[in-house]
């Protein structure tokens, strides 16, 4: 099994919206994120939302368009089968957002 590191991107917009969402509404969208991850089971190994955050150059750093808004760790046998994991995932049915999915290597000195 590899793991396999996922990033929920939203854009600021819809950032703001789901922040002026109503209590009701806010609870069915993390019910929908719950519904999911119970579904994943053991192969959600991590997943934590993110504090607003930016990007960083040698010249300095700036805020994406499309921030990083949430990560998980999923463990997968391939790329195939990680993206199957996220194939219903709930972010996706929302305007403004979009998902990626990286295969982790290991090091040389791991």
């Amino acid at each position: 099994m590899q793991k396999y590191l996922v990033l929920y991107y939203a854009t600021e917009s819809t950032m703001q919206a789901m922040m002026n969402s109503t209590p009701e509404d806010m609870q069915a969208v993390m019910g929908a994120w719950k519904a999911w991850a119970d579904r994943c089971g053991d192969a959600l190994v991590e997943m934590s939302p993110l504090s607003p955050g930016g990007r960083m150059t040698a010249s300095g750093s700036s805020m994406n368009e499309m921030g990083v808004v949430t990560y998980s760790v999923l463990q997968a046998e391939d790329l195939e089968s990680a993206q199957a994991l996220l194939a219903d995932h709930p972010h996706l049915g929302s305007a403004g957002c979009g998902i990626e999915v990286y295969g982790t290597m290991s090091l040389p000195w791991q």
